[in-house]
Parts: structure tokens; C-alpha cells; sequence
């Protein structure tokens, strides 16, 4: 999100994501029945604090939308999933949570949906009426100002479809209105997009990091100012930093810390994660940290793809069906990727900095547990713990995500 000054890491911020999820303020461009922003009595909305309040005026800003659009790997995939389950999105009726410029709901009426109610809580959706316009979409795309938690919808809708995912996944905290949105309006067998997602982590070596935020105090135009060094490693290494990596700096094989299901996760859920795992080093390398990123993948309800499955079946069976035909029937999961191997998005990878390096050797193991909460000051910042041992020796890493 913005923020004045530097970040925990010493640069200027970027333009972070905060979500869209609720300020009150009326409907834009309902038409009557249809949707409004009244609150409804159940289930009940969680307060709008003064921490939500400047993530939705934060989402306003044009910068934020600009870097997720122009992330074609993210846009781009949204697309493609849209396009691939067309067949339950024509003809229905879909909510798509946080619009921001409303990109997603217009590819959902692109690919023939009755009907879109597109609810965003920042100012944005005041642009994105106006994009429903320019695009002759206002018979199809509802535009509703508000939190999806305050906002009236007066149907059930068919398909759920939202850009939920924050840094490390679930930085933002946004999936539990999505959960919200579930539990509320979807009906039994509807469609979700994203419908799973996956956390993964692994320690990382990233000498070059180390180079440029610490040791270059060693030295500056012949001055020696390493005196300056421990408060750099604290600038530097105290809370989590967003960077891109590359799979040659990834010591070990991923282990997965969190699996989620979005057709039947529960926001209590989201509260703490908790993960053990055991690393062992590839490389001889210095140990400088772990990197978390994510995948997720978007696919049809376990019903809906069984049924698929079951036509591909009969078609398999037909005499005259064609192998090209058949190979255009497979039912091929489509994913979103963050990883360091894949190719770069907004995202990128969290990193989570040892303030000293320890040395690895390789086939060196490293164990240990990693727990990830809400933070109590802010559902939308995380907690991390790290303790992990290696060497003989324990150590503990903890860090917050504002």
C-alpha cells in the first residue's frame, strides 16, 4: 500500500496492493432491483476501522491499477481461465469481488454473463462505471460502491470470480470477504476463480542482497563507515521485503506451508497457519534467508468437473471422435504462478532476511516450523515466526507485514 517515507527495507515504497473490500457510500449505476449498498442484517459485517478506511483510499489511486493491468502474466491468465470455463459463465449471473477498474467483470459479460455485479469499496468504481460505459456494457456490468460485506445483491449469483491474492498470498487478508461473498450469495455448485491456491517456501542464498545493503557501508568513496552496519541489517532485514528472485538463488526443493480450497475454506481458518518443514541444501551456499510465493489454479467445483469428465468419457467412446478432438476436451487446470523459476509478476516473492548469514553445506538439513497469523493490531498484516535449526544450533526469525 502507500506510505509515506521509506519502507522496513530502506526504499522508497512501491505502490502495494491494498484490497478492495469496503467503504460504505451508495450503489453506482444500479438499476433498481438489481443492487444497492444498504446494509443487510446477515451475516454480519465486520467493523470498517480506520486501518480499512486508508486501504480502500490507497486502492483509489490510478498507480495501483496501472501495475496490475500492465502484469500480463496476471491479466492475462484471468483471461484465459474466464474464456475456459465459459461454459458455466454464459448465460449466469457472476460477482466479482474488488473490481478495481472492473477488467475482470468485463472479460465475465465478454464471455457472455447475463448479468456482473462488480463491487469495490475504493473510489476506483467510480472509474470503473465509467469504463462500463465507454465498453456499452451498462445492461450487463453492475458497478455497487461499497464493502462486499455492506453491499445488497438481491440473487444468488453463479460464478464468484476475484483477484484476491496479496503478497506471500495472504497479506491483505482479502479472501475471507470472498468467503463472505460465498456463504452469501453463491449458490450450491457455483463456480470460483481462483478456486484453490497454494503457499510455498524454501531458503534462499542472495549474496548480491547482502552486498548492496550491508557490506557497501564497509566502505563508501574511501570512508569507513561500518559503524553503520548494524542499523542497516535492521533497516534492511526487520520486516519482510518484496523482491524478485531466481530459481538459482533457491537452495532446496519448495515445501508447501498452506493449501487453500475456496469452496469450502473458512475465514477462521485464515486466522493462524502453521507449517513444519525440513530443507535439505542442495548447494554449499550461504543460508540468507526463505522466500514464500504462491500458485493459484482455477477450477471447476468437484460436481461440475466430474460431469466433464464424465461427457469426455461418452466422447472417448465414440468411434468417429478424433484424437485432436479429444485433446481439446482434456480438462487442463490453469495456473498462476509466482514462482522464481516462472515468469516475473507484481507480486513477485517475499522474502524473510537473516540479519547474519549461517554457511550450508550441501546436503546440510534445515528444520524447523513456520506460523503465519493475522496480526491482532490489523487482520490485514501478518505475524510470521520462523524457528528453524540447523547446524546443532536453533534460531528464531519473526517479522510483521504491514
Amino acid at each position: 500500500m502507500f506510505t509515506g517515507g521509506a519502507d522496513g527495507n530502506g526504499h522508497l515504497p512501491r505502490p502495494r496492493r491494498p484490497r478492495r473490500g469496503g467503504l460504505g457510500g451508495g450503489g453506482i449505476g444500479a438499476p433498481p432491483g438489481q443492487g444497492s449498498s444498504t446494509v443487510q442484517p446477515h451475516p454480519a459485517a465486520p467493523p470498517c476501522t480506520d486501518y480499512d478506511m486508508a486501504y480502500f483510499k490507497a486502492y483509489s489511486h490510478i498507480g495501483v491499477h496501472e501495475e496490475m493491468l500492465k502484469d500480463h502474466v496476471r491479466t492475462s491468465t484471468y483471461r484465459n481461465a474466464i474464456m475456459h470455463h465459459q461454459d458455466l459463465i454464459s448465460g449466469k449471473v457472476v460477482l466479482d469481488v474488488g473490481c478495481g477498474t472492473g477488467v475482470l467483470s468485463i472479460f465475465c459479460a465478454f464471455a457472455g454473463a447475463t448479468r456482473v455485479y462488480a463491487v469495490d469499496a475504493s473510489d476506483i468504481a467510480i472509474q470503473a462505471m465509467e469504463i462500463v460505459r465507454e465498453n456499452e456494457l451498462s445492461d450487463k456490468v453492475v458497478v455497487l460502491h461499497g464493502r462486499i460485506e455492506d453491499v445488497v445483491i438481491e440473487e444468488k449469483v453463479d460464478v464468484i470470480v476475484s483477484e484476491w491474492m496479496g503478497y506471500m498470498l495472504l497479506y491483505e487478508s482479502m479472501l475471507g470477504s470472498v468467503i463472505f461473498a460465498r456463504d452469501k450469495w453463491l449458490k450450491p455448485g457455483g463456480l470460483i476463480l481462483p478456486s484453490h491456491a497454494l503457499l510455498y517456501m524454501a531458503p534462499i542464498t542472495n549474496s548480491q542482497r547482502y552486498h548492496d545493503s550491508v557490506y557497501f557501508w564497509r566502505d563508501v568513496y574511501g570512508i569507513k563507515m561500518s559503524s553503520m552496519m548494524p542499523l542497516a541489517k535492521q533497516c534492511a532485514f526487520m520486516e519482510p521485503s518484496v523482491e524478485t528472485i531466481s530459481g538459482e538463488n533457491v537452495l532446496t526443493w519448495p515445501t508447501v506451508v498452506s493449501q487453500v480450497d475456496c469452496y469450502t475454506i473458512q475465514a477462521q481458518e485464515l486466522e493462524t497457519i502453521t507449517a513444519t518443514f525440513k530443507f535439505t541444501s542442495m548447494l554449499q551456499a550461504p543460508l540468507h534467508g526463505f522466500a514464500f510465493w504462491f500458485d493459484v489454479e482455477f477450477n471447476r467445483p468437484v460436481r461440475q468437473k466430474s460431469k466433464k469428465l464424465a461427457n469426455q468419457s461418452l466422447d472417448g467412446n465414440t468411434q468417429n471422435a478424433s484424437p485432436s478432438s479429444k485433446k481439446k476436451k482434456t480438462d487442463v487446470s490453469i495456473v498462476l504462478s509466482t514462482a522464481p523459476e516462472d515468469a516475473p509478476t507484481h507480486w513477485q516473492q517475499t522474502l524473510l532476511y537473516l540479519f547474519e548469514p549461517i554457511e550450508l553445506k550441501k546436503d546440510q538439513n534445515i528444520e524447523g516450523s513456520v506460523t503465519i497469523s493475522q496480526s491482532q493490531q490489523h487482520a490485514r498484516f501478518l505475524n510470521i515466526c520462523l524457528k528453524y535449526f540447523t547446524g546443532d544450533q536453533w534460531y528464531v526469525k519473526e517479522s510483521v507485514m504491514r
